[in-house]
């Protein structure tokens, strides 16, 4: 089995869950299950904010034009329902099923038009960065898949490539080191530490950083942010303790 690992990230009101997510900083959303067929996507989706938070993205599922998943940028006409299965005050369980009309088109479907059968999808939606990981058979074509969805994006979104290659251990790549990092993952992380952003104080906030880099504030925070997570995971995974200090 093979993965792929990639983010988009919508521009204002490409998508409308992205916009309230964008909205609600801290708010997080990440698939429990997702299916896909020819016709009809369903899902179940758990949230995490504030209530406030929580309230207004229970609204963009129930009240947008069009399917949070679909990539038109008008209403399509397809037919969606959304339920809630579970609310606290901090958590929201969301259930989305989908029947598409012919000019719909969406990443899990552009997926089993590329890539085949027994797909496997996890995302995370966080502000305007939408992360997925595909795992597929390898029979597929990927690179047709990449250029279908960046014609179905157009100018919504900027693709990112996170990762591309054979399944593995969270953290780990095919024998057992420490997965290397995007490269987009590590030049941000180069550039924080040469211009700073790690000392204490620092001398360069994040969005002087990202005025530098010529990426969006949003585009550099969630890049640093995986990689400060694939290094964590790395480090905890390696468990390379050091020695306790000598007392007395």
């Amino acid at each position: 089995m093979r993965e792929l690992a990639f983010a988009l990230e919508y521009d204002a009101g490409c998508n409308r869950v992205a916009d309230t997510l964008a909205e609600h900083s801290g708010a997080r959303i990440r698939s429990l299950s997702l299916h896909a067929t020819d016709e009809r996507l369903w899902r179940v989706d758990h949230a995490s904010g504030s209530p406030d938070a929580l309230d207004a993205i229970e609204d963009a599922f129930r009240t947008t034009d069009y399917y949070a998943d679909c990539l038109a940028t008008d209403d399509c006409g397809a037919t969606q329902t959304t339920d809630v299965l579970d609310r606290s005050a901090e958590t929201l369980v969301l259930y989305s099923y989908w029947e598409r009309t012919p000019v719909c088109v969406s990443v899990p479907h552009l997926a089993l038009d590329h890539l085949g059968d027994g797909l496997l999808f996890d995302t995370r939606h966080e502000g305007r960065h939408y992360t997925w990981r595909i795992i597929h058979s390898g029979t597929g074509d990927v690179a047709a898949f990449f250029d279908a969805l960046e014609t179905a994006v157009g100018d919504c979104a900027e693709m990112e490539m996170l990762r591309t290659g054979v399944t593995a251990d969270p953290g780990s790549g095919e024998d057992g080191e420490a997965t290397l990092l995007a490269p987009e993952q590590e030049a941000a992380l180069r550039a924080a530490v040469e211009h700073g952003y790690y000392e204490n104080p620092r001398d360069v906030d994040v969005a002087d950083l990202a005025e530098h880099l010529d990426v969006p504030r949003s585009t550099l925070t969630y890049r640093l942010r995986r990689a400060e997570e694939q290094l964590a995971k790395g480090y905890v995974a390696g468990d390379p303790r050091p020695e306790a200090p000598p007392t007395g």
